[in-house]
Parts: structure tokens; C-alpha cells; sequence
């Protein structure tokens, strides 16, 4: 099959060629807009049954809109203490959307929709002008059906804007290397650097992993001799310094006050760039929930990463990650061998480096780092996934009209794969639509049988066989994605296709508590506990209790409850309350923020009176040491507990691990 492939442009057809039909110049225009409104149908359906989404998230976006600075470095608490664990930018359109609509779990939603549809549409217009306009539907018809995709734009997560951004300057490259050499090749290329810069600012180090695709596809396929493509390509790097260290430079320049970096060891956006959202993502520095983590004696086995699986190099096939994005894999697979091994038909090389170089360079970052991965991260892929799925389609087309025998086999080993595997992923989880094996199956052999016949009837049979070996390959996917909007809410921390079940833990790890072993083995957890997004967003009856004794008794102190636990513990507060409500120690709790020399300041200027302290957190996440241990140390010295009858309770409210109690500094 290979020698075929390869065969030189003079050789003749075995058979000939059939005439390419005419297609109506309205059917593109109407294929596109059927999936743009596929994709908007996917991602926005619904939307007011989410509730907050990430309630994480949720809380900062309100508390953004407090004032300019809280907007600027994207503050979790309306005083300003903290910021969330990432760069405002992704965070800027929700707070706007609120602006105009109100504080709604669908306006929070909202921007996410219309940042995936737009995704869709400029991918299929940088594939376009790659590979033409039927490789540009495919691409944008793939990525409307990625699974992981659809459940991450469901919430308010900030995958969703990096996407976009990256899809953007992926077209800027497109046209940067499409111009002859001179200065609008210059301004594409700088362009794209700036919208890479601008996913910094959103996701930090995450948007700077497609730069190896970029920075070759542009030495690949740029006019001019090659000292002016690297002088260019020098410019581009200066662009993309400034557009994506500006906010570090704020936030180490800023001559006022300003919230603590949350994230950070010291309260810096450098530390959170190298740190916690750099190198501790690679190396499993850092603190959270998803890298290694301390835990039993000396030389004993400590529990692996949390979500997404053990790394290694076949993570991207492991039970956690193959079901959200990995479906067509098989087909990238052949699209990448095709373009290496095909002579004849051959597509422009960029398109081919750079999407390839993006799929080959993420997935292995996502395989190998050690620190925090959840499953979503890989939507990332999404994009480079139905490009290559374009071009070899592209390819196939192309060489079926030019008379060669090869794009039956060729298909014949892409649909028999991307079918196999799909059983295999599918057959994972019989228990949770199982029933997608047969038609893959059917489907499959279907295609198969006539792939198979096409290689002697070619003319006639290539087309419906290729058709059906698309169906066959699409339909699994397809099947996740519709699921995720129609078959009820999905968690707003952790978004995911299909079903809702946590990953094993190694020896030596504990089992989250509340959530029941699966039967079948004690080291697989799940189901997630039912409502979704909404569990945990609203406050209880307890809680109100809590919020509303603080409000009455907090005088004319600035700060009406401190919350300690993480966000778990203080976003429902800061959703529900106009009153100044803060969490302290950002997102894990972790955070010297407030500190201990700072509580002490608002309790004796009476700007604080009362904190609500929180229960151990459960295993497998770190015990409290640090700034956490050292504020409650504080807080039990300093204050007095609040018997939960005084305000109303039985037991007290419910806090991250167990019941909380609540402190009134003012009494001692």
C-alpha cells in the first residue's frame, strides 16, 4: 500500500477517475451553518439548569465586579483580599455579562457559549484556508462533537476563552504564512503572538504549549529567505513577551493595595507563573488536590494524581481521559503517516506541521507532567484534532478523483481502527449507554465490507463507503456529546463526558468522603453524588443562620464573616451575600491570606468580628499546616467559639470535611 502512495506523478491510473460532481455554492454556507448551530444547541442548551457552574469561579466573578482594582487582578472576595488562582482576562467577559443581565448562573454561562461557537467558526475558517472548504467543515463538524469540548464550555471554567484565543492566532498564522514576505505577513505573525499572549492571560504557561507548532509551521511555510523569516519570527517573540507578561508586570508594579496572588508562595503573579500554574504543573510542585501530595511515613507509598489518571505516555488512552477526547486519535494517527508518505495530492505543509505539532507536543505535556491535570485540560486537542481529520479527508477525496487505488485501504485502516477503539472505550463502562457498541460495530463492518469492495469498483462505492466509515468513526463521539447537554447536569469543577465516576487512587490513598465505592473493586470510586453543578452552591439553612446572626451583630465592622476552608467552604457565602464576605487562603486554603499579623489588625481596628473556622478536610488532600494551621491556631487564642443555639443551629453549618464553627474576636 505504502509503494502506492508514493507512486511518482507519471504513473497512470489502474481505473479512471470519476468526474467530480458540482456542488451548489449554497451548500457550503448551509453546512456551516448547520453545525454552527448544532455547536450552539450542544454547548447552550439549558443553560439556567447548570446553576453557578464553577461556584469557584462564580464567586470571584461577582466579587470583580466590586470595583476596578478587584476587576483588574481578578480578586475571589469583594474586599479584596485574595484572587483566584489564574489571570483575570478569562474572567472579564462573565463580568461584564453580569453587568448587562444580572447575577444569574446562565449569565456566568453565557460568554463560554458564544466563545465555543466562535471557536468553531474560526477553526473552520483557518482550516479553509489551509485545506480547502470541505477539510473546514470536517474540522469544525469535529470539534462541535468532541466531548470533553462540549462539557467544558457547559460551565464557566476558563478552557473554553484559551481556546478560542488559540484558534485565533492559529488563523493569524494561516495568513501570516500565506503573505508574500514583507510587512502584512509581519503583522499576521505578531498578531498571532499577541493572541497566544492574550491566552496567557488567561490560562498563563497552558497557552504557551502550542509554540513549538507555531514557531515551525512558520519557519516551514513563510516566504523569504530564511534570516527574514527568523527576523520576524524574533519581532513576534517580542510581541508575544509584552501581551502575555503585561499582568505580571501590574501586579509587581501596582503602587496601591492589592489582593494576594492566590496560588502563589508570596503573593506574586511571577510565583504563580513558575510555580503552581508552571512548573509545579509539569514537575508536581505545588499545592492542590491533583499532584503528589504528602502523605504516611517515610518510604511509604503516597497516593498518585487524583484526576486524569496515572502519567505515563498512554494517559491520553487511560479510563479517565479516553472517553473525552481521544476517539479519533487512530484517524490523526494515519492523517499525520498520510502526510509524510503522500507525494501526490499533498496539502500545503504548514497546515500539516503546525496541527500536527499542536496534537503530538500537547498531548504529550498532558501525558507526562506530574503536577495538576484534570481530564478537561484536553480540549485543547480538540482544534488540532479535527484539522487533521480535515486534511486527510482532504487527501482521500483528492486521490479517489485523481484515479489512485490507495484511499479505499487507507480508510479501510482508519475506520477499523477509530471503530475498534471506540468498542473498546465504550465497553470500559458497559453500565452507562453500552448500547453504542452495536451500532459502532455495525457501522463499521459496514464501511469495511465496502472499502473493501471499493478497491475493485472504486468509482462507485468510494463515496458511500467513505461516507460510512465517517459515520462509523463520528458516531461514538457524537453519541458522548449529545449526551452531556440532554442527559442532566455536569459538575462545574469538574467537567466531564460521560459517566460520573471519580478514578482509582494507589495503595496508601483515602477515600474521598461521602462518595460510595463502586462495586466490582475497592479501588474505583463514583458515582459523583446527584445535582451536578448545583451541589454545594446554595446555602443551607444552617448557614443562613450563620450569615444572617454575623450581619446583625457585626456593627459597623468593614467585614461581616471571614471563612476558613477554601473555596468549598466560602463561595456559597460570597453567591448569596451583598454583605462583605471573604474567604481566606484562596482556593485549597493554602494561601497566607489573609495573615495572621493582618487578622489581628481588623479584629483590633474593629474592622472584623467574626470568622467561621472549618473541619479537617478529608483525605486524600493534605492535612492543614502552614498559613491555614497558623490562622486557626489564632483564631482558637483569640477568639470564642459561638454556641450554634445562639444563632439558631443544632449543629452548626456544614464547611468542607464536617461541621464549622463559628469565632467572635470581639468577646475576648
Amino acid at each position: 500500500m505504502s509503494s502506492d502512495i508514493v507512486t511518482p506523478a507519471d504513473s497512470p491510473p489502474r481505473s479512471p477517475a470519476a468526474p467530480p460532481r458540482s456542488v451548489p455554492t449554497w451548500a457550503p454556507t448551509a453546512a456551516l451553518g448547520a453545525i454552527l448551530a448544532l455547536s450552539c444547541v450542544l454547548y447552550g442548551w439549558s443553560l439556567n439548569s447548570l446553576g453557578w457552574g464553577n461556584a469557584y469561579y462564580s464567586a470571584a466573578v461577582k466579587s470583580m465586579g466590586e470595583g476596578f482594582t478587584n476587576f483588574m487582578f481578578g480578586s475571589y472576595d469583594p474586599v479584596g483580599v485574595v484572587t483566584v488562582d489564574k489571570p483575570p482576562a478569562g474572567l472579564w467577559p462573565q463580568v461584564i455579562s453580569i453587568k448587562l443581565f444580572g447575577l444569574h448562573g446562565w449569565a456566568l454561562l453565557l460568554p463560554q457559549v458564544i466563545e465555543g461557537v466562535l471557536a468553531v467558526l474560526v477553526l473552520h475558517r483557518a482550516v479553509r484556508r489551509w485545506a480547502g472548504e470541505g477539510a473546514g467543515l470536517v474540522a469544525a463538524f469535529v470539534l462541535t462533537l468532541t466531548p470533553v469540548t462540549v462539557a467544558i464550555t457547559r460551565t464557566n471554567n476558563l478552557d473554553t476563552p484559551m481556546l478560542l484565543l488559540l484558534v485565533c492566532a492559529a488563523y493569524a498564522l494561516t495568513r501570516a504564512v500565506q503573505e508574500p514576505a514583507g510587512r502584512a505577513a509581519t503583522w499576521w505573525l505578531c498578531g498571532a503572538a499577541s493572541l497566544i499572549g492574550c491566552g496567557f492571560v488567561t490560562k498563563m504557561l497552558a497557552a504557551w504549549i502550542v509554540l513549538p507548532a507555531f514557531t515551525a509551521a512558520w519557519l516551514v511555510g513563510a516566504s523569504g529567505p530564511w534570516m527574514a523569516r527568523i527576523w520576524r519570527l524574533v519581532a513576534s517573540g517580542a510581541v508575544l513577551a509584552v501581551t502575555s507578561l503585561w499582568w505580571v508586570a501590574l501586579v509587581a508594579l501596582w503602587p496601591g493595595d492589592r489582593p494576594y496572588i492566590g496560588g502563589s508562595k508570596d503573593g506574586s503573579a511571577w510565583d504563580l507563573v513558575i510555580g503552581y500554574n508552571g512548573l509545579g504543573r509539569v514537575f508536581g510542585q505545588g499545592p492542590g488536590p491533583g499532584g503528589p501530595r504528602p502523605g504516611g511515613p517515610e518510604g511509604a507509598p503516597r497516593p498518585g494524581p487524583m484526576f486524569g489518571g496515572d502519567t505515563g505516555p498512554l494517559r491520553m488512552f487511560g479510563d479517565e481521559v479516553a472517553g473525552q477526547i481521544s476517539w479519533l486519535l487512530p484517524v490523526c494517527a494515519v492523517a499525520i503517516a498520510v502526510a509524510v508518505l503522500c507525494r501526490k495530492h499533498r496539502l500545503p505543509a504548514t497546515g500539516w506541521v503546525l496541527w500536527s505539532l499542536w496534537l503530538v507536543v500537547c498531548a504529550a505535556v498532558f501525558s507526562l507532567q506530574k503536577g495538576i491535570f484534570h481530564p478537561y485540560y484536553t480540549t485543547q486537542l480538540a482544534p488540532a484534532i479535527g484539522a487533521l481529520c480535515g486534511g486527510l479527508a482532504v487527501v482521500l477525496v483528492r486521490a479517489h478523483r485523481a484515479g489512485s487505488r490507495w484511499p479505499a485501504p487507507v480508510a479501510a485502516v482508519t475506520v477499523a481502527s477509530t471503530a475498534a477503539w471506540a468498542v473498546v472505550v465504550i465497553r470500559r463502562s458497559p453500565q452507562w449507554h453500552g448500547w453504542l457498541v452495536w451500532p459502532v460495530a455495525v457501522t463499521g463492518v459496514a464501511a469495511l465490507v465496502l472499502l473493501c469492495a471499493a478497491c475493485w469498483r472504486p468509482a462507485r462505492l468510494v463515496p458511500v463507503a467513505l461516507g460510512a466509515g465517517a459515520l462509523a468513526v463520528l458516531i461514538a463521539p457524537a453519541a458522548w456529546s449529545v449526551i452531556v447537554p440532554f442527559g442532566g447536569p455536569i459538575s462545574g469543577g469538574l467537567p466531564a463526558a460521560g459517566p460520573r465516576m471519580m478514578p482509582p487512587l494507589r495503595e496508601g490513598g483515602d477515600m474521598p468522603r461521602g462518595l460510595p465505592p463502586r462495586p466490582g473493586g475497592p479501588r474505583r470510586f463514583g458515582p459523583f453524588p446527584p445535582g451536578g453543578a448545583r451541589e454545594g452552591a446554595v446555602l443551607t439553612a444552617d448557614q443562613k443562620k450563620v450569615l444572617d446572626y454575623t450581619r446583625r451583630n457585626s456593627g459597623s465592622a468593614r467585614i461581616t464573616l471571614a471563612v476558613e476552608g477554601g473555596a468549598m467552604a466560602a463561595s456559597v457565602y460570597i453567591l448569596h451575600s451583598d454583605s462583605h464576605v471573604i474567604g481566606m487562603g484562596g482556593f485549597m486554603s493554602a494561601d497566607d491570606a489573609p495573615s495572621v499579623r493582618r487578622l489581628e489588625k481588623w479584629t483590633r481596628s474593629g474592622e472584623l468580628r467574626f470568622v467561621l473556622g472549618s473541619a479537617m478536610p478529608p483525605g486524600p488532600f493534605p492535612r492543614r499546616t502552614g498559613p491555614p494551621a497558623e490562622r486557626s491556631a489564632w483564631v482558637s487564642r483569640h477568639c470564642r467559639a459561638v454556641p450554634p443555639s445562639v444563632y439558631g443551629s443544632q449543629a452548626g453549618p456544614m464547611g468542607m470535611g464536617g461541621a464549622a464553627t463559628l469565632y467572635d474576636c470581639a468577646a475576648r
